[in-house]
């Protein structure tokens, strides 16, 4: 069966801690979708090190990783992220295997990203400009190259083509920066990319599943984020709810056991977009400072605010979640007063729904005011230990979601996790 760890927020919830946490369970750890802008941060004998595309189990040892089809792979970035992860003593050529049916990220998406972010200007997305959108987009246009056409002694050809095609759309948008430098990295590094396993995904996942093996999914960015049910168009390109487990990896519906949603105990987004709890004071540069919101990819500053349980009961729907994760409870110990939004006010209407589109409609968010706590959350390591403004906290969450928090992360280190 199929275990699947995702993000319940808009990305950057701490998953990778989490999936690194469960890792030790299961004999395979995949990543479904997505791309380089993913940011898991890991601490690893006191170190951080960030993971954009490898799976987040890679440094146990009693496990294997697998980059599945419905990702888009940019080699420059794994190849980079390989020499991290070798040099911690991991064998990838042993412990890493890549779906053919993968996408490649080329350097002309990336100028394309780039060019397309620079001609929205003031309502741009907020891409990380990695060129995510473009390869998914060629993806969906039939026109992209595959981890498994590498392979193919054809492929300089097939790439030569996709490249004569995108400078011309880079010509219609008047894009003059040099890639060449960039082309040089990317062939070099699908040199590298072409010594590590490719294995046809959809086969090798479905015979560990009929061996009784445990398979952990890994969701990147989170829900809010999703191409369809997110908040459209300031999302990321591909869909990153539970559904792209089975389509991103080739898996039937039926196999997938448990759902886990992964949320902070407040609210973080970075880049453009809607975000009705947002804080644009001393409380959201607070919660900014302690909680030390940064972009893993992009170092961008997060914008934050108090918890949105709309938000969150809309993407617990959407998942199918089963037990809910809460990190950075910690962050929350400064506060003397904490709010949660319980509904939205449209007008004269009030909701627990989340609208289709919420980028130009006043939303005035309602909601509960919880006291706070004066102890240190991070020093707790029994639910005992936490006082009783954290308990009262996390019960009014679950009791609104109607699902249990079975999971408090209270700290950056892997040890720094209460099980409740």
């Amino acid at each position: 069966m199929v275990d699947v760890i995702l993000g319940l927020q808009w990305g950057d919830e701490g998953k990778g801690k989490i999936v690194d946490y469960f890792a030790p369970h299961y004999d395979v750890i995949t990543r479904f979708q997505g791309g380089p802008n993913a940011g898991h941060t890991l601490y690893i004998e006191g170190k951080k090190i960030v993971l954009h595309q490898i799976p987040s189990g890679i440094f146990h040892t009693n496990n294997i990783n697998l980059i599945g089809g419905g990702v888009v792979l940019d080699v420059i970035t794994l190849k980079k992220e390989c020499e991290t992860v070798i040099a911690f003593g991991i064998d990838v050529h042993k412990k890493l295997y890549i779906s053919n049916r993968a996408h490649l990220i080329i350097p002309t998406h990336i100028a394309l990203d780039k060019a397309a972010e620079a001609i929205r200007g003031k309502e741009k997305i907020g891409s990380t400009l990695k060129g995510i959108a473009p390869a998914y987009m060629d993806k969906m246009g039939r026109s992209g190259l595959r981890m498994g056409d590498i392979h193919h002694k054809d492929f300089d050809k097939q790439y030569q083509l996709l490249r004569t095609k995108h400078l011309k759309q880079l010509e219609n948008l008047h894009y003059t920066e040099n890639i060449n430098q960039l082309e040089e990295a990317f062939l070099e590094s699908i040199e590298f990319a072409r010594k590590l396993p490719v294995v046809n995904s959809a086969y090798f996942l479905n015979k560990y599943i009929t061996k009784g093996k445990k398979i952990l999914a890994e969701g990147a960015q989170g829900t809010m984020l999703d191409i369809d049910f997110g908040t459209f168009p300031f999302v990321t390109s591909s869909n990153t709810i539970t559904a792209s487990v089975c389509t991103g990896l080739g898996i039937a519906p039926n196999k997938i056991n448990e759902v886990i949603g992964v949320t902070k105990a407040y609210c973080t987004r970075v880049g453009g977009g809607p975000f009705p709890t947002e804080l644009n004071d001393g409380i959201g540069e607070k919660l900014r400072t302690i909680g030390n919101e940064f972009g893993s990819t992009t170092n961008r500053p997060r914008r934050c605010g108090w918890l949105d349980l709309v938000a969150l009961k809309y993407a617990c729907m959407l998942n199918g979640i089963s037990k809910v994760v809460m990190t950075k409870i910690d962050v929350l110990d400064n506060f003397q007063q904490l709010q949660v939004c319980t509904d939205y006010k449209i007008d004269d209407t009030i909701t627990k729904e989340m609208p289709y589109n919420i980028n130009n409609i006043p939303i005035t968010p309602i909601y509960k005011n919880l006291d706070g706590w004066d102890k240190k959350l991070s020093t707790c390591t029994t639910t005992k230990q936490l006082p009783e403004g954290a308990k009262k906290y996390i019960q009014y969450i679950e009791q609104y979601l109607k699902i249990p928090i079975t999971y408090l992360s209270n700290g950056v280190m892997k040890e720094q996790i209460i099980r409740l």
